[in-house]
């Protein structure tokens, strides 16, 4: 059996439909939910899935080895980012080299890196009169959306599209297509 971690921020709609794909999958499961957001929608949403829950001030993460020894001890083979806004501290990296993935509501490398996420990226993507936007799934690496691309996804865009509007469009191949890639990397692990 693979395990996986996932580390969310936010409200958790990635994450859920992550929980969804592996609830009763015969080869995976969601081992972990972690969150550095003690008042995160995505908690009670990893409750509903009876997914073990650890919530960590942003310290814990930084200046210790805390969370790599709650993953280690938890068996995780790979670790799946789902709206989580902190940045991957080095210790994480390097006991889990090309085992962390992220997704990116955005085409990489346009609208990418520090304090572009959420609402802000669509704001981006409307203010600069995009024709289209879509996902970006990649490894995680030292700096914010820079690691190897592993998968992308577009959708239209109208010019008078709203961020809402965009969010929407985007969302809806996050809720398609992370959980399919999330599968094919877990399974491919050795």
């Amino acid at each position: 059996m693979k395990n996986i971690a996932v580390f969310a921020s936010g409200s958790g709609t990635n994450a859920e439909k992550i929980f969804e794909k592996f609830q009763n999958h015969p080869q995976v499961r969601v081992r972990l939910l972690l969150s550095n957001n003690p008042k995160a929608g995505v908690i009670a949403r990893a409750a509903n899935f009876d997914i073990q829950v650890c919530v960590f001030d942003k310290s814990i993460l930084f200046h210790t080895d805390d969370i790599v020894t709650t993953l280690k001890e938890a068996e995780i083979d790979l670790i799946v980012l789902a709206g989580f806004l902190l940045k991957v501290p080095e210790n994480l990296l390097r006991a889990y080299p090309n085992r962390i993935v992220n997704i990116h509501p955005a085409l990489l490398p346009k609208y990418g890196g520090k304090g572009m996420y959420g609402r802000h990226v669509h704001e981006a993507v409307v203010a600069a009169k995009e024709k289209q936007s879509g996902i970006s799934i990649h490894l995680c690496n030292e700096h914010f959306d820079e690691g190897k691309m592993i998968f992308q996804a577009s959708c239209e865009l109208s010019s008078d599209d709203s961020p809402e509007d965009v969010a929407a469009k985007v969302q809806k191949l996050e809720h398609q297509h992370y959980p399919e890639v999330v599968e094919e990397l877990v399974l491919q692990l050795k």
